[in-house]
């Protein structure tokens, strides 16, 4: 015991301040532990019993005996404050993943957290959070969908759009290296540029982005403003691997099935359920986004996929990071499977200070990775790591662009 809390106290003291970034103020920091004090039974108990709120406040700073969830361990009996134990429970990032088949909507893995005893909320259908540039492939399809070509070329540089109000919106890129470069569509997605975004949509209309989207099945909020294209809106892991099956399922969208059929305890079936389906797209256009989704698997900001966990298997996907890091996305498919994975603390506070740590190639890909690994790997589960995606050899990504 002694030993257990030893390592806990020490554990406790590397992490300082942890889960939360260097970046932000103490004032940032005591708004969150603040709130995260207001939502604990402990504090709601006391107020309810007429206890002033400095005497509640203080009581968080006392140590108490109790027990702690950790990940090696699994819980330990230790000594600390409640305030202290509240910053240890935000130190886990929390991740919601979920992989279904694209043609029958069966749904073959979904973790809603790390923990169900100790993290009681589904991250995968309950909760929403932003996701960053996954949006891009929903504005990419409105582009080819409406006779653009991912061989279309733009001469890049910075972008600014006059907005209705006479307000100029100019999002910022990291591909200033670029400026003055030719640069086709399907690079501007393999590098997951906003400038390319913001260009794309100076030809389109929010509601138009928004009208797409709610046929890829996003259901939440929605603003039609010019900035959707970069991510800012909330949806959940579930609508985005329900979304993107319609790339890997030539147009249709397949929702997700969570049950086949129902029986009594006879063994007679009184229900049965089949996937609802959606033709979205057309072949073609969902030819012309496998093209470009399979390059940002290949040579594009996924491709750690390939030279770091060694999956050589056809595969269309995109990362997608949020503002200051708080968000990491990925989304991945084969033509028999699609998986989508989000990563990020309990509150958009904590976060990574640096991107080489916060993007989501760095937080969510190596879930869909590993995940991905122990598939192919398993010839019991019938999915084959050579199968190639159903695209006819007439198409040519090429083509409006002669």
């Amino acid at each position: 015991m002694q030993a257990q809390q030893t390592a806990f106290f020490k554990e406790l003291k590397r992490k300082k301040t942890a889960p939360f970034s260097s970046s932000l103020s103490k004032e940032e920091i005591d708004g969150i532990m603040n709130r995260s004090m207001r939502q604990t039974d402990r504090y709601r108990n006391m107020k309810r019993a007429g206890i002033s709120n400095d005497s509640i406040l203080k009581s968080f700073r006392i140590p108490r005996e109790m027990q702690v969830f950790t990940y090696d361990r699994g819980m330990i009996d230790t000594v600390l404050t409640p305030f202290d134990s509240i910053k240890w429970q935000k130190s886990f990032l929390r991740c919601g993943f979920m992989s279904m088949d694209p043609h029958t909507g069966h749904v073959k893995a979904y973790v809603g957290g790390p923990n169900f005893a100790h993290f009681q909320y589904d991250m995968c259908t309950k909760g929403r959070r932003q996701v960053g540039s996954t949006v891009k492939p929903y504005l990419y399809t409105l582009a080819m969908d409406e006779g653009l070509w991912p061989c279309e070329t733009w001469v890049y540089d910075s972008i600014s759009v006059v907005l209705p109000n006479g307000d100029v919106w100019a999002p910022r890129d990291t591909h200033e290296k670029y400026v003055g470069d030719t640069v086709t569509l399907a690079w501007g997605l393999k590098e997951s540029s906003n400038w390319m975004s913001a260009y794309l949509m100076s030809m389109f209309t929010p509601e138009q982005l928004v009208k797409m989207m709610r046929s890829f099945g996003i259901q939440g909020q929605l603003d039609p403003v010019i900035s959707l294209c970069l991510g800012p809106c909330e949806v959940s892991v579930e609508e985005m691997v329900d979304a993107y099956t319609t790339f890997a399922n030539k147009g249709i969208r397949t929702e997700p099935l969570y049950v086949t059929h129902i029986e009594d305890n006879k063994g007679n079936v009184i229900g049965t359920f089949t996937p609802r389906t959606h033709e979205i797209i057309s072949e073609t256009t969902a030819y012309k986004m496998i093209y470009m989704l399979r390059e940002v698997l290949d040579h594009g900001t996924g491709v750690r996929m390939r030279y770091r966990y060694g999956i050589k298997a056809p595969m269309g996907g995109k990362t997608g990071t949020t503002n200051n890091n708080s968000d990491g996305w990925f989304m991945c498919f084969t033509p028999s499977l699609v998986c989508g994975t989000w990563v990020g603390g309990e509150d958009r506070g904590i976060h990574f200070d640096n991107m080489a740590e916060g993007q989501g190639a760095a937080m969510a890909l190596p879930v869909c990775a590993l995940y991905m690994q122990k598939v192919l790997a398993d010839e019991e589960l019938g999915y084959n790591p050579e199968e190639e995606f159903d695209v006819p050899a007439w198409f040519n990504p090429n083509e409006g662009c002669k």
